[in-house]
């Protein structure tokens, strides 16, 4: 019998597969002693619906060869305890804490070892042939995330060519020194959700993203390179600041910020979008994130305030001036149309004794929120000149076969009906050249 139950680090919840595996070959034993668990067909229901877990698994990343084995190592990967937490940061780990993920380890060898035999010799199936060499069927292109694939790929090759348990410790203490542990180990963007049940707030990966970097922008040479560099002292842990970029619509500041993840996810950045309506959680989310061995950027897209709405105060205390001192690993970066955020009156500088006695502190507190971010980046509109560089770039990048005189006149009278030159409007343009190319060709 596998000894699932007596896991301590890498013990798993009630209902789980490992738990459900145990319990399975409980029943398949006493089915084999002939005392029965009542009701056969609901264990090779269970079974099956065992083996069919495995499979949405492999098909949802993309796993191909021994799913089990797969499986296993995601679980090993994704799971957060105070071994997987501390190698993370320190790599082996000494101590107590090393002997008991040892004991895991050689439970987890088990598993690995295990081929499913009692449970299908009292059942009479045979579906672990089945996955056992299992070949990925999809298309990889479309899975959310190859790079985590070939990582939990590569770690169980490794781990089932393991010799005892401290060879195999050793690859899953490698791994976590390199890549970390849990979600944050393995992925790169997060957002927040609150859970249908309890408080608090659950941060959660986005597998879905672009995957550019900051030459893919074209122009604004001066602007990226203000935010590399203020990344890159942020990732070296030197000083660094809170960044907003600021300016007109479609000239690439969110595409920016895509770009910065990508380049610098190799090195510990990760991203966490925050909506305007969720400033409230961010207290809980700076508690979930502060001791992790990676540097954060709380990243708020499109972030300005009307009159009425008073959640910025919320950003105001964790950026600076609350009591608790925003973690070092932390950042925050926005952008934002407004260069200073909270929309503002003439009645506000000229005041007027009937609603506000005190207007310079009305300014002062509707400017207070734009001068925390340390560096701030102007985005603007590009000019004529540099509107058609961005034309031919974007052309050439495509493949887009066109003259470049035609190119121009076509793209000045596209622009005039879909909100001037902008990064976005020249994207706009060639994907409508190059739907049309293709649409003409058929």
């Amino acid at each position: 019998m596998l000894r699932i139950r007596q896991l301590v680090l890498y013990r798993e919840e009630e209902g789980s597969l490992l738990n459900v595996l145990a319990d399975l070959q409980a029943k398949a034993a006493a089915m084999v002693r002939g005392e029965g668990p009542g009701d056969a067909q609901e264990v090779e229901d269970t079974y099956s619906a065992l083996m069919q877990e495995m499979i949405e698994k492999a098909e949802s990343y993309g796993f191909s060869g021994n799913v089990w084995h797969s499986y296993l190592t995601y679980l090993l990967v994704y799971n957060e305890n105070a071994y997987s937490r501390a190698c993370e940061i320190r790599g082996t780990v000494p101590g107590g804490l090393n002997r008991i993920a040892l004991h895991d380890f050689e439970i987890f060898m088990e598993l690995f070892a295990y081929r499913f035999e009692d449970i299908e010799d009292a059942l009479g199936t045979h579906l672990y042939d089945m996955i056992s060499g299992y070949e990925f069927g999809g298309d990889d292109r479309r899975l959310a995330s190859r790079r985590i694939r070939d990582r939990i790929e590569e770690l169980s090759a490794r781990l089932s060519a393991s010799r005892d348990a401290e060879m195999f410790k050793a690859h899953v203490d490698l791994f976590y020194k390199e890549f970390g542990c849990g979600k944050f180990g393995l992925h790169k963007a997060f957002r927040l959700v609150h859970p249908a049940e309890g408080d608090g707030v659950d941060i959660v990966p986005i597998t879905n993203i672009a995957h550019m970097k900051l030459d893919d922008l074209v122009g604004y040479e001066i602007q990226k390179q203000k935010l590399r560099e203020n990344t890159e002292a942020f990732l070296a842990g030197r000083k660094a600041n809170n960044c907003l970029l600021f300016g007109d619509a479609g000239t690439g500041k969110s595409s920016s910020i895509k770009g910065i993840l990508n380049e610098y996810y190799e090195q510990g950045l990760r991203i966490i979008e925050v909506y305007k309506h969720q400033l409230r959680d961010l207290v809980d989310v700076l508690a979930q994130i502060k001791n992790r061995n990676y540097r954060f950027i709380i990243y708020m897209d499109d972030l300005s305030f009307e009159e009425f709405e008073t959640d910025y105060k919320y950003l105001k205390a964790v950026i600076e001036g609350g009591l608790e001192k925003k973690p070092e690993n932390v950042l925050i970066y926005a952008t934002s149309n407004r260069r200073h955020l909270i929309r503002e009156s003439y009645e506000d500088k000229e005041g007027d004794i009937r609603s506000d006695m005190h207007t310079s502190d009305t300014v002062q507190e509707k400017l207070s929120l734009a001068y925390r971010f340390g560096v701030t980046i102007y985005f603007g509109a590009p000019v004529r000149k540099e509107y058609e560089h961005i034309l031919e770039e974007l052309a050439l990048r495509n493949g887009l076969d066109m003259p470049v005189e035609e190119l121009f006149l076509q793209a000045n009278a596209w622009e005039l009906s879909h909100g001037g030159r902008s990064g976005r409007t020249a994207q706009q343009f060639i994907d409508h050249l190059l739907g049309m190319e293709t649409h003409s060709e058929k």
